[in-house]
């Protein structure tokens, strides 16, 4: 479906265009084929630029089966460049993927992992506030939600005393293992998030509030199934990580950070470090780590190229987490990136944590 025509419809009631078989996922929820309104293309230079990983499992083992490690150290775009990737399989019978947060307080992932007893991956995830240790994106660990999204950000400049208002986006995994990446919206009233496949418009207005009503209404458009089916549903998911922007949608570049205000002006071409996740075709989870801000070393990637990446490495959906000084992977407690941090690894209120069921 063209995005024109795409456009055209958003602001309609119903949506008969789009089927239900377009709309169905792997998880059985409403699923994505069309494409969102702001689309970041891979350039031609990008798509020529490959990188040799090299399987790094055996130096960080003993690893649960089927879970692997790569590295790469070299240059990427004319660039010094360090980054780090894992991936495993949800659905394995021998790992267990959870999310761990702190209470008014933050944590070093090595902290993450003396607490959980030594888990065999610790990673950074969601922003988070400096303030209050607050974490700013949707968390849920085990069905329950530990973390709220922020749906209101104040204006600035020309906007002031306008509020933005954006859905956040998020990677879910189901009981059975099957994951997704939509757009969320929490309610500290609902025991559920609720979700859309569809990246809904900014939304812009005098409110400094946002509940569950408004977002409907924002986000009005119903599939055809019958009975219609609202595209902002409840998510009824097992494990549930927010950040942003989306990165990666049908396996290609697809960066919505227009829609999610996550940066402003060029910021997503600044090159940082970088925490990203994924999914691919075959139903395993990716999870990308970048090193910057180390001159001679590692420069860091744009979002652009790290969603490049995440493409190359066969991700059908993707989006960033929390990066610059956050950045942090641990395999079985080891470091993999160095932290940009002068004082090493950072704080979080929040991590993912990988488990060898054996040990729980």
């Amino acid at each position: 479906m063209s995005n024109l025509f795409f456009k055209a419809l958003t602001g309609l009631l119903f949506f008969p265009a789009v089927t239900s078989a377009q709309l169905t996922g792997s998880t059985g929820e409403a699923h994505k084929e069309v494409q969102p309104i702001i689309v970041k293309p891979i350039s031609d230079s990008q798509r020529e630029v490959s990188i040799n990983w090299q399987n790094r499992s055996s130096d960080f083992g003993p690893l649960p089966p089927g879970m692997e490690a790569y590295s790469f150290d070299g240059m990427y775009h004319n660039k010094p460049f360090r980054a780090f990737y894992v991936i495993a399989d949800p659905r394995s019978d021998t790992l267990q993927i959870e999310h761990d947060t702190t209470q008014n307080r933050r944590l070093t992932p090595s902290g993450f992992y003396e607490k959980n007893n030594h888990p065999v991956l610790v990673v950074n995830t969601s922003f988070f506030s400096f303030k209050d240790n607050l974490n700013l994106n949707i968390i849920v660990n085990k069905g329950k939600i530990l973390a709220y999204n922020l749906h209101t950000i104040p204006a600035r400049g020309a906007d002031s005393g306008r509020y933005f208002h954006p859905f956040v986006s998020a990677l879910g995994i189901s009981k059975k293992g099957e994951m997704d990446v939509a757009w969320t919206f929490t309610a500290k009233d609902k025991r559920k998030p609720y979700a859309t496949q569809l990246p809904p418009k900014l939304n812009i207005d005098s409110n400094n509030t946002f509940n569950l009503k408004t977002a409907r209404k924002v986000h009005s458009t119903y599939t055809c199934f019958v009975p219609p089916k609202p595209l902002l549903h409840k998510w009824k998911m097992k494990t549930v990580v927010g950040g942003g922007p989306v990165l990666v949608q049908n396996s290609a570049v697809n960066i919505t950070n227009n829609e999610e205000r996550k940066f402003a002006g060029k910021a997503i071409q600044d090159a940082h470090p970088r925490t990203a996740i994924g999914y691919t075709k075959e139903g395993k989870l990716i999870v990308l780590v970048i090193e910057g801000r180390n001159p001679g070393v590692a420069a860091g990637a744009t979002l652009t190229e790290t969603a490049a990446i995440l493409v190359q490495l066969g991700c059908v959906e993707a989006l960033n987490l929390d990066g610059g000084g956050s950045s942090c992977l641990l395999i079985n407690g080891r470091e993999t990136i160095r932290p940009s941090d002068k004082e090493g690894q950072r704080a979080v209120p929040a991590a993912m944590i990988w488990k060898v069921k054996s040990e729980t």
